[in-house]
């Protein structure tokens, strides 16, 4: 228990560390992938219903609320000017931000969980999209913390170990930086990784 204490100390100052609408995913992601570890499993999956039971037709659902949570789609209220003025460039309705993530509480959370590619390259770097663009939403800066963006590739099972800091650098038009370094702590989208961007929302609608 000690370990284990010892361990959620230190994810808690890693989340803390960064912009605080990237706080709670940051520990849930770095925890459940400690714990996963440590037992070397995942959680058990629900069983499947009874062959008897009529079969429901699938429909779109957010995640279970915490207790006492409050949820809630996006509002244009919500947004960052620098966040409404993306979305009005490349024309992205605020549907389709809804389509991807909603707020609880005050905070913004996923709801997409299909990348649509089966190449890691390509989800590593939509992962990060996504991740500059929930930031972008709240805060105006589009910036993904590094750590953030390798806990939800494991968690997603695209992480490259070998080639995270490929990746970017193949991709690097979409930065801005001229190469990927290991001591970088956070990568912030060019203009061109913008428009990327705006191509990978209407592609995951």
């Amino acid at each position: 228990m000690t370990k284990l204490k010892e361990k959620i100390d230190e994810f808690v100052a890693i989340a803390k560390a960064l912009p605080e609408n990237l706080q709670v995913i940051c520990f849930e992601l770095l925890l459940r992938n400690h714990l996963e570890q440590i037992t070397g499993s995942r959680p058990p999956k629900e069983p499947p219903p009874s062959p008897s039971a009529d079969p429901v037709p699938p429909t779109e659902t957010k995640p279970p609320a915490e207790a006492g949570a409050k949820q809630d789609d996006v509002k244009l209220s919500d947004l960052h000017l620098k966040a409404k003025k993306f979305i009005e460039k490349y024309g992205i309705s605020l549907e389709q931000i809804n389509n991807l993530f909603f707020k609880e509480d005050s905070q913004l959370k996923p709801l997409y969980d299909d990348l649509k590619t089966t190449k890691m390259s390509e989800s590593q770097i939509r992962v990060t999209l996504l991740l500059a663009l929930r930031a972008a939403l709240t805060t105006g800066d589009f910036e993904a913390d590094v750590e953030a963006i390798r806990e939800e590739c494991t968690v997603r099972k695209c992480y490259d170990g070998n080639n995270f800091g490929n990746n970017f650098n193949n991709n690097k038009s979409f930065f801005d930086f001229d190469k990927y370094k290991r001591d970088v702590k956070s990568v912030k989208l060019s203009e061109l990784g913008r428009k990327q961007l705006a191509d990978t929302i209407k592609d995951l609608q």
